[in-house]
């Protein structure tokens, strides 16, 4: 039984007043369905659960009026032996994507507050709430997001830390590894070859929960890269079963491509690379689409290394990086898992420990960027980081990383005073670079401060 970060979540969301319906959505088989059941039925005295892929026909209690009672009749009617119990049921509407009336009856189950509801969608960006859906529900006069009356969040396939937590490493080994990071001490030789350890096998496994168990359960190779292959098929059929029309020829393609984009080291996300003659007006809406199913991150290029990098970043200048390393491992040659565990990656450890720490900032909220001038000059990940604009290098081994020492040199152009180099070593200082182990990465973020914004003296204002 994996433990997850989310459960942490879901306990204040029930404790807190005012709570609006909850709406999980990330990529297909991270484990939204069993933690969401998990904790409302160890939470509340009545649970009533609905599939909308597997049980189609529970569509039809949404049909009509969407008021909260005549929804509960008609669920009732259709689930024989469901209670409501008004403060002490849980509505589960999972794969809600695939019942739009349903996400619209989320405002009347807000209003009328008798019951708590979670939905759980796998495709919310990609099928009934993307671009092309919303533009025809405007033509219809319709809106099928009741925005203000829901709370949406983001769920990711296990992270590298709950990804500890399932090989048995207790918060205590984590503690002091973060303990290190902070104070930029040396992790002790033990704990940072055990890290490191740990760290390849999450590259060759991730954090899809079914793979992650068979790895647990078997630790063979083959039956890891077996799931992990049965996973992807299931995203491709989702490619051609939920996309629009216009797009479905070509989000394989782009998908597909992945691999190649990061193996060529491309300073941007090359069209021409997914097929020759390629231009962006074909594969645009394709990428979108991955993105919204949650399977790949863009990763922004910046104008400038200066905070806010969402202000200053490039939208038609990226690259994309699968949300989970293991779904990039599964896309390349089958071998290249036992080729991490003993080292030898040559050409293609530069792309897949990138690939890593877009995986660690994606899973930890954060958005991508990175920076890349004509002139050569490129950073691998720029984050605010103690409030900062700070420069992450990864160095699957030892480099000098020219682009962040001539930045870093440069402060009245660049504005940086920092880097945090991540590579295959233990945590040490040079002048402005921090380098830290690579399995360090996912403690790279922004800790949000509480602030409290003062009153207002209003003392020497007079009235007129």
């Amino acid at each position: 039984m994996l433990k997850r970060k989310i459960e942490t979540y879901l306990n204040k969301w029930m404790k807190s007043e005012d709570r609006k319906p909850l709406v999980i959505k990330g990529i297909r088989q991270c484990g939204k369905t069993y933690i969401v059941r998990k904790f409302a039925e160890g939470n509340y005295e009545s649970v009533v659960y609905m599939n909308f892929i597997l049980e189609p026909d529970k569509k039809s209690a949404f049909d009509g009026n969407i008021d909260v009672d005549t929804i509960i009749l008609n669920l009732s009617a259709l689930i024989p032996g469901s209670r409501f119990i008004s403060g002490k049921t849980c509505i589960i509407l999972d794969e809600i994507q695939e019942c739009k009336e349903a996400r619209t009856a989320l405002k009347s189950f807000y209003i009328d507050g008798r019951f708590d509801v979670i939905a759980t969608g796998s495709l919310l960006g990609g099928k009934g709430y993307g671009k092309s859906r919303k533009k025809k529900d405007e033509e219809e006069g319709q809106d099928s997001v009741p925005v203000g009356y829901e709370t949406v969040i983001d769920m990711y396939p296990l992270d590298f830390e709950e990804f500890l937590w399932a090989n048995g490493i207790s918060d205590a080994v984590i503690d002091s590894v973060n303990s290190c990071f902070e104070n930029e001490k040396a992790v002790p030789e033990g704990i940072h070859k055990a890290m490191m350890e740990l760290l390849y096998r999450y590259v060759i496994v991730g954090g899809l929960p079914e793979v992650v168990n068979c790895f647990l359960e078997t630790k063979n190779i083959e039956l890891i890269y077996k799931a992990q292959r049965n996973l992807i098929a299931g995203y491709e059929e989702d490619m051609v079963k939920y996309a629009d029309d216009a797009d479905k020829p070509h989000i394989r393609e782009c998908f597909e491509s992945i691999p190649k984009q990061l193996a060529k080291e491309n300073k941007k996300f090359q069209y021409s690379t997914v097929k020759k003659g390629g231009r962006a007006s074909q594969y645009i809406g394709s990428i979108q689409w991955l993105e919204d199913a949650g399977i790949v991150r863009r990763c922004y290029n910046t104008k400038i290394t200066e905070l806010p990098l969402e202000g200053n970043s490039i939208k038609e200048c990226f690259k994309v990086y699968t949300t989970d390393i293991g779904v990039l491992m599964a896309m390349l040659d089958y071998g290249t898992q036992a080729d991490i565990l003993k080292g030898n990656l040559l050409g293609c450890k530069g792309a897949i420990f990138e690939n890593l720490m877009a995986d660690f900032l994606c899973k930890s909220g954060q958005k991508l960027y990175y920076f890349h001038k004509d002139s050569g000059l490129e950073l691998d990940f720029l984050v605010r980081f103690k409030g900062e604009c700070v420069i992450l290098e990864v160095k699957a081994r030892t480099g000098k990383a020219k682009s962040m020492i001539t930045v870093l040199k440069n402060k009245d152009v660049y504005h940086v005073n920092s880097a945090i180099k991540l590579g295959q070593y233990n945590v040490g200082r040079e002048g402005e670079v921090l380098t830290i182990p690579l399995y360090m990465g996912f403690l790279v973020e922004e800790k949000l401060a509480e602030v409290i914004i003062p009153d207002v003296d209003l003392s020497s204002l007079t009235t007129i």
